[in-house]
């Protein structure tokens, strides 16, 4: 909660209040993580890379190694 405070949101503006935001969190990380990216500026900065759109999705599990071949 006290990151929440900190983090200078104007909660008037929001569809949740505080205390709202701090159980969603609680009770479901991943999802409220997936809320608060903004995916289309990921690639920022990097040269020849431009974000066009695309799916993102947030899950709660192990990491997984993105070069692991399927088999």
């Amino acid at each position: 909660m006290r990151e929440l405070r900190a983090a200078d949101i104007d909660w008037s503006t929001e569809e949740d209040d505080l205390a709202t935001a701090v159980e969603e969190l609680r009770v479901d990380l991943a999802n409220s993580l997936a809320g608060v990216v903004d995916i289309s500026r990921l690639a920022d900065g990097i040269p020849g890379v431009e974000f066009r759109g695309g799916l993102c999705w947030a899950e709660q599990a192990p990491a997984r190694d993105p070069f692991r071949t399927m088999g």
